[in-house]
Order: C-alpha cells, then sequence, then structure tokens
C-alpha cells in the first residue's frame, strides 16, 4: 500500500497493458468526474488523479494501488 503521497511524487500501478509509470497530479478528496469516468472519492476514501509518463493520460487510482516508484 501506498504511504501519503504528494503532488508530484512518482509512482507506478498495475494496468491490463502491465506496470506502468506516471506522477501524481493531485488527492482528490471530493467526487468528481474523469473522461466521462465517475471518480467517488471522499475525505475518508479519498483517490489520487495521476498523469501517465508514456501517454499523458489522466486516471484516479485508490491509494492501495500506488507504488512510488
Amino acid at each position: 500500500m501506498a504511504r501519503k503521497l504528494s503532488k508530484g511524487d512518482k509512482v507506478e500501478w498495475e494496468t491490463s497493458q502491465g506496470k506502468t509509470e506516471g506522477k501524481v497530479v493531485k488527492k482528490q478528496t471530493t467526487p468528481t468526474k474523469i473522461k466521462g469516468h465517475k471518480v467517488k472519492a471522499s475525505k475518508t476514501d479519498p483517490q489520487y488523479i495521476v498523469e501517465s509518463a508514456k501517454t499523458g493520460k489522466r486516471a484516479a487510482h485508490k491509494p492501495g494501488a500506488l507504488h512510488k516508484a
């Protein structure tokens, strides 16, 4: 499980294509949408918005899915 992550931290996560690397854009603590997908984030269940180093696309992940690179 990821420790406290901060904006700019380099992280990696698993995708269906394998391991992906990128950086933390922000900690999301309120519901939002990314590419039409609902992100059910809250203060008690935050998610991190990450940006892929390879594609530049953004996605939301729960803290347990991210590992510092």
